[in-house]
């Protein structure tokens, strides 16, 4: 892993039932693992409530909107 966060970073997650992967640079890894802490969620149920609301957005795109977005 890269210091600045710009390395990628594979992960296997449960979303609605379904087995996924998706790579993301590790700064926005620990954006998201940060953000589902703070709600009380898992980091699976964080991405399956944006791959929910996405619509046709790819779902490493909308990953990366909600973490910028998102409140701190």
């Amino acid at each position: 892993m890269s210091p600045d966060g710009l390395a990628f970073l594979k992960r296997s997650l449960t979303i609605a039932g379904h087995r996924t992967s998706l790579s993301l640079e590790t700064a926005f890894w620990r954006r998201l693992e940060a953000l589902a802490a703070r709600r009380g969620v898992s980091l699976s149920a964080l991405v399956a409530e944006v791959d929910a609301a996405r619509g046709e957005a790819n779902l490493s795109s909308a990953l990366r909107v909600f973490a910028l977005e998102s409140e701190a």
